[in-house]
Parts: C-alpha cells; sequence; structure tokens
C-alpha cells in the first residue's frame, strides 16, 4: 500500500507543521506550482511597496502566503541562475557557470527527486540550459533534468510575438499571440490532466526581460510614461522604456490570476504550494547600468512568494535571507523530502511555515564568467556577500568593489569601499566571502585563469564564435 500524504509527512524533517498541510484528511503530497519570469527585479511589485506597478493578483497571493523581501539571485544571470534553481547548486558544481553553457545531466534537480517519488513533472517556457544554438530541440531523457511528463519548450528567444516551442519531437511548433498567455494556456492544459498523482509544473515566462516594447498594447497604455517616478539612483530618464517593463509584469499579473483561477476551480488550491519568483533583476539604468550581472539591488534582489494553505501563514512578509541555491532542498523541504546531499543551498522549509531554525547569515554573490553587456563593465568576475545589512563585492586581486550599508542607503548611493572607518567592517565581510569561496571551492580567478582551470577554454570559444557568426540573441 502506498504511504498516505499524512503519514509521510508525520516522518519527515517539518515534523506537525507539515501535517497541518495534510488538514485533516488522508491525502497525496502537495502538489507544486512554479511561476517564474526574467528579468524581475525584486521591488517591481505591489506588495513590495512600488505603488506604480499593477500587480493586484501577485499582491493578492502575497496576501495569502509569504512575501520575502530579501530573496536574492547568487549569480544574476539566466544561465547560471537557472542551473542554481533546478540542482541548489552553486555555478562552479552545475558547471553552467555562463550564459550558453549546457547544464551538466546526471545531477540531481528537485524535479528528478520529486519524479523518483511518484510526481507529475513539467516544464513550459523558456529553458536557457541546453547551450547552443539557443534553438536546438532538447530531447526527451536527461537533458530535460527531471521534467519527464509535459515538456513545451524553447531553449532562449525574446520575440514574444513568435510564440515557439518543442514538445516531444523536434517539429517546431510556432504561434502568433502573446507569448505568456499561450504559454499559460499550455499550463491550464497540463493542470487540467492532473488527477491522483501529485504534480509539479514550472512555467517560465520570457518577460519583463527586454525588448521591452513587446507587450500588449492594451497593457501598454495603462503606462503614462510621464507619470513614472525613477528610482534615486537612476542615472537616465528612460520612462518609456520602464513603462513598458512595467506593462509585461501587468500582463504577466493577469496571466498569474489564471493559473490561480484553475487551480480553485479544479478544487487544488488547498494542496498547492504557489511559488512565484525570478532568475535575476534589471538594472534599468541604476547607476547607469542596464540589465545583470552586477551587485546592485535591482540586479541580485528577485520577486519570491509562496502560498500554501494550512502550512505556510498567510499575509507574512519575511526578511529572512533566501537566495536562488535554497529553493530546490526548500521546496523538497516543504513536500516532506530530503534534499539530496549534494545540494549545496539550504533547506529554509522550517523558517518558511514558521517553525524557527537557524537563518543564514549571508547570501553569496558572484558573476564567474561576465558575458554579453558585462564585457563592457564590469567585464571581470566578482564575488560577494549579501547581508541582511550590507552588501560586499570585490574583485579577483583583492581590490575593493562596493560596499553598502542597504539599511541607512536603500538606494546605495554611498559606496563605503574606501572609507577608513568601515575598515573592520570591511575585514568582517571578507571573511564571510572567503567562507563562501572555501564552501564552494571557487579558486575565484580572472576569466581566462577560470575557463583553463576549469577546462572550459575550447568550449568557451565555440560560444563566442557562434554569437559572433550571427546568431540573434
Amino acid at each position: 500500500m502506498a504511504q498516505s500524504r499524512r503519514t509521510f509527512l508525520q516522518t519527515s524533517a517539518i515534523g506537525i507543521a507539515a501535517t497541518r498541510f495534510a488538514a485533516s484528511v488522508e491525502r497525496k503530497r502537495p502538489n507544486i506550482l512554479i511561476i517564474h519570469d526574467d528579468q524581475h527585479r525584486g521591488m517591481d511589485l505591489g506588495c513590495a511597496g512600488n505603488d506604480q506597478v499593477i500587480t493586484p493578483h501577485l499582491d493578492r497571493l502575497a496576501s495569502e502566503g509569504i512575501c520575502f523581501t530579501n530573496a536574492i539571485a547568487n549569480n544574476p544571470l539566466c544561465t547560471p541562475s537557472r542551473g542554481i534553481f533546478l540542482t541548489g547548486k552553486y555555478p562552479l558544481s552545475h558547471r553552467a557557470f555562463s550564459n550558453d553553457l549546457p547544464l551538466a545531466t546526471g545531477q540531481e534537480t528537485f524535479a528528478t527527486v520529486l519524479k523518483t517519488h511518484g510526481y507529475k513533472t513539467g516544464y513550459i517556457g523558456k529553458w536557457h540550459l541546453d547551450g547552443i544554438p539557443r534553438g536546438k530541440f532538447t530531447p526527451p531523457g536527461p537533458r530535460r533534468q527531471g521534467f519527464e511528463d509535459y515538456w513545451a519548450v524553447y531553449n532562449c528567444h525574446h520575440n514574444y510575438f513568435k510564440t515557439k516551442y518543442f514538445r516531444e519531437t523536434p517539429n517546431l511548433i510556432e504561434r502568433e499571440g502573446y507569448e505568456p498567455a499561450i504559454q499559460t494556456d499550455l499550463a491550464i492544459e497540463f493542470l487540467q490532466t492532473c488527477k491522483n498523482e501529485p504534480f509539479c509544473l514550472m512555467i517560465s515566462w520570457g518577460p519583463p526581460h527586454a525588448p521591452y516594447d513587446l507587450v500588449p498594447e492594451p497593457y501598454r497604455k495603462l503606462y503614462d510614461p510621464a507619470s513614472i517616478a525613477l528610482r534615486k539612483n537612476c542615472k537616465e530618464d528612460h520612462r518609456r522604456v520602464i513603462a513598458d517593463y512595467y506593462a509585461h509584469i501587468t500582463a504577466l499579473d493577469d496571466n498569474v490570476a489564471r493559473l490561480l483561477a484553475t487551480l480553485d476551480e479544479r478544487g487544488l488550491r488547498e494542496e498547492t504550494i504557489v511559488m512565484f519568483t525570478s532568475d535575476h533583476g534589471d538594472m534599468l539604468w541604476s547607476h547607469g547600468y542596464q540589465k545583470k550581472q552586477k551587485p546592485w539591488e535591482e540586479s541580485i534582489r528577485v520577486p519570491l512568494i509562496i502560498r500554501a494553505p494550512g502550512l505556510i501563514p498567510a499575509g507574512k512578509r519575511s526578511d529572512l535571507l533566501f537566495s536562488t541555491a535554497d529553493v530546490a532542498p526548500t521546496l523538497l523541504g516543504l513536500a516532506g523530502l530530503a534534499a539530496p546531499a549534494e545540494m549545496e543551498g539550504t533547506d529554509l522549509s522550517r523558517n518558511v511555515v514558521g517553525e524557527g531554525g537557524e537563518e543564514p547569515h549571508s547570501v553569496f554573490i558572484l558573476d564567474v564568467l561576465p558575458c554579453d553587456q558585462a564585457r563592457q563593465f564590469p567585464g571581470r568576475p566578482w564575488r560577494g556577500v549579501r547581508t541582511k545589512r550590507h552588501t560586499y563585492a570585490r574583485w579577483p586581486d583583492g581590490k575593493g568593489w562596493v560596499l553598502y550599508d542597504n539599511i541607512d542607503d536603500p538606494f546605495q548611493l554611498r559606496n563605503l569601499m574606501d572609507h577608513s572607518d568601515h575598515a573592520a567592517l570591511r575585514r568582517e565581510l571578507e571573511a564571510e566571502l572567503q567562507t563562501w569561496l572555501q564552501k564552494t571551492n571557487d579558486p575565484f580567478l580572472e576569466t581566462d585563469e577560470m575557463l583553463a582551470a576549469l577546462g572550459f577554454t575550447e568550449i568557451w570559444q565555440k560560444r563566442e564564435e557562434h554569437f559572433r557568426t550571427g546568431e540573434n540573441w
């Protein structure tokens, strides 16, 4: 006889708190719905304090669960961050440490673990974990990293009115229309096939990543660029772009509503963990920069909302340090499953459900191999730590780059790195960084030295040549 969900959770690491999620009936393990977008700054939700962006459905989701205000992308770049998300391992361990390097197969992900425990697993949307070319077909098997039962995926593109995806064959499916809406249709299709077995579905939308203007016109009309208030650290006036960025977020918010409504209609609300988050943020001209791969808050902070009725207290805000590396072990913990020993992140499930537990003192932040826009600045690898109060980052040669007090200076306008009265703080944060470098076996080298040390010189040269010869990225 299959073990009941109640019995299973009573014997899990979460114990009494997790049995509350089982309510008073015998039923299966919790379903998991992960809603994931691309390049979404953590401060750009209504529930996160930005009253300019219209996100009523995500705000409602936060009111029904918990909103984390210190959710941090360890490596704010698409491929390495997505690899961290799935594996719970830092980039040098999962090996996809820069854009367009393939995620190594044969390692555990939260999906492979869930699959072995009877979950139906599915993935929809942007993948960006299968190397080059970006338009390649990912066949059934290990390169799907545990998502075995439903697949509607394109490795990477950003034309949001030209939807592309593969299913089980190399025959490319192309459809006209706003891509997140079509992907949400597919997610609803998946949800409608779920019956008795527990499921884990991850839907990964491309927006609000650029191109910012590829958003349906009704959403663009919601935002008057002239009324956009720029962040205090924004160095250039690009209100039209920021208005379009917000328009994408509102369009996604409406699709969140459709997913939540489907859970309600199918009676799945009470037994489904819902997570909303992103792979990294977007500078959007704060401090004069664009995109990501920077240690500033706009680049590393991401939205994170988790709802699980009966397990997670409703309407809570948490300043718990919660990094991308912690997602996989924490999701498994919330499902009553132990994380594989190879996962390097921390299972924060006890903290999430309100049972206490030791909190992380810092988050390891890094850019192993700057690429694309980051070739211009900083152009060099960096490492650092983000605590609840401070952000610290430096270069491989030991020279400091940034040090901010994020409580006294939330817009990071005053770099304390060279202030003599903060020498003791620099030593303390450097010691914290050294602990992370040792824990992750990171030699922290310049780009060419790191590529040679990892045996990736030839692989990276092929990646660079591929884009030099003209693939539209």
